[in-house]
């Protein structure tokens, strides 16, 4: 127990502080911060949350304004806001990382758990100030219920109304910190029709627990409601659904994306384009050799991971079930491309993190239980490490809280936020 605390403490720490090092002033992270900025100094309650630049228009809800503004009341300094992100967060992939543990017990757990808290998407996504680092704890309570709910996927890990319970808490947690909740409806009445099949009464009795939890994390957008009125919150978010059939051609892009969400995707990370990822290898010549045999290992992970959608057998009873639950979350999200005003970009779908994370694993499991499987992600580990501790010092220096944190300790002390910057305009939420 001892081992594991220390663990959960060392592990709390390193994302605290790559949190720290990272973007803060850029458009988006700036002003995800600014949200809950302006909460804390004007007292002004947050009806609304992230902006949907695309269509200038906000969602609905207070969650991202509380949950970056609520920590400076108790400490207010600039990184209160990173130090209870980095808690739910840490929180979410633990659970995770226990669910998959007792879904695959077989797999090495000095393997698993450094893996679920330190790969690249839940390292550099879930760390520092943006409206998806909030998501994710949505999305994992979210889909471990719904795996808890389905009869083809249950292993008994939890109750079932407890996981139709964190089923709701995760679709009305999720909706307002980004659109992509709308993914989770579709699948959550798949898991009804599932239950339903096995038992109506448990489906609907399940149905009454999903309504409840929906209510827990949704209250926070009932003074919305009642604020600015039931159509200005419906319409903020439907006029965000636009048709869009280029991106059907798409498919093999959003494939990979989703994949690379279990693999180590590190080249996104190091630089937008081909002259900065060079950049970055000249800047930091100690680090580029791990860099690129990390790159490598996470080209192969993905594809061992679009190999495994081919394969009929694996040594496993729930396999068709996790793999076609996989592949049908994939399609699901295919076809709301057609229906939505972005592109399918990783960051649009880093809901289904989850769902990437417990078939990889499962996809792994067998690997994972050999000397070569084994050297290979000790090889991976270290050479992670090693680039990530070049990405941190590299962001720390040039993007994070710490290029200006005396100008956001400024705004914090007179209390006006505009010291940091302005918000965009407040007229986005009614159109």
């Amino acid at each position: 127990m001892k081992r594991i605390v220390l663990f959960a403490l060392a592990a709390y720490l390193v994302r605290l502080l790559f949190g720290l090092s990272s973007e803060l002033f850029g458009p988006d992270e700036s002003q995800i911060y600014l949200i809950g900025l302006q909460y804390f100094t004007t007292g002004a309650w947050p009806y609304f949350g992230p902006d949907v630049v695309y269509t200038h228009t906000q969602i609905p809800g207070a969650l991202q304004g509380l949950l970056v503004g609520g920590p400076m009341f108790v400490l207010p300094i600039p990184e209160a806001p990173y130090i209870l992100l980095n808690l739910l967060s840490l929180a979410s992939l633990w659970f995770l990382a226990w669910y998959i543990g007792r879904r695959l017990p077989e797999v090495p757990r000095w393997i698993l758990w450094p893996w679920i808290f330190f790969a690249p998407w839940t390292l550099e996504m879930s760390t520092h100030i943006i409206n998806q680092s909030y998501v994710l704890p949505g999305a994992v309570v979210f889909f471990i219920g719904a795996f808890e709910a389905a009869p083809p996927l249950r292993i008994g890990a939890i109750g079932r109304r407890l996981a139709w319970f964190l089923m709701g808490l995760g679709v009305m947690w999720v909706y307002q910190f980004h659109l992509s909740y709308s993914l989770l409806i579709p699948i959550a009445a798949a898991v009804f029709a599932l239950a339903a099949r096995r038992n109506l009464r448990l489906a609907l009795e399940g149905l009454a627990f999903l309504g409840l939890g929906a209510l827990v994390s949704g209250s926070t957008v009932i003074p919305t409601l009642l604020h600015m009125g039931p159509s200005v919150v419906a319409g903020s978010t439907a006029s965000n659904v636009v048709f869009e059939p280029r991106n059907l051609l798409q498919l093999p892009q959003l494939t990979a994306r989703f994949l690379s969400f279990a693999s180590f995707e590190i080249v996104r990370f190091i630089g937008a384009d081909t002259p900065a990822r060079l950049e970055f290898l000249v800047a930091y010549p100690w680090a580029a050799p791990f860099v690129v045999v990390a790159a490598i290992g996470g080209v192969i992970q993905v594809l061992v991971l679009a190999a495994g959608f081919f394969r009929t057998r694996l040594p496993r009873a729930d396999w068709p079930a996790v793999k076609w639950f996989t592949l049908g979350t994939l399609l699901l999200m295919y076809a709301s491309f057609t229906l939505s005003v972005k592109n399918p970009a990783s960051h649009t779908i880093y809901v289904t993190l989850p769902v990437a994370m417990i078939y990889a694993f499962t996809c792994w499991a067998p690997m994972l239980k050999t000397r070569t499987g084994q050297r290979f992600a000790a090889v991976l580990f270290v050479c992670g490490a090693i680039t990530y501790l070049a990405v941190g010092i590299r962001d720390f220096h040039l993007r994070s809280l710490y290029t200006n944190r005396a100008t956001v300790v400024r705004a914090i002390e007179e209390k006006n936020y505009r010291l940091m910057g302005e918000r965009r305009p407040e007229l986005w939420k009614v159109r």
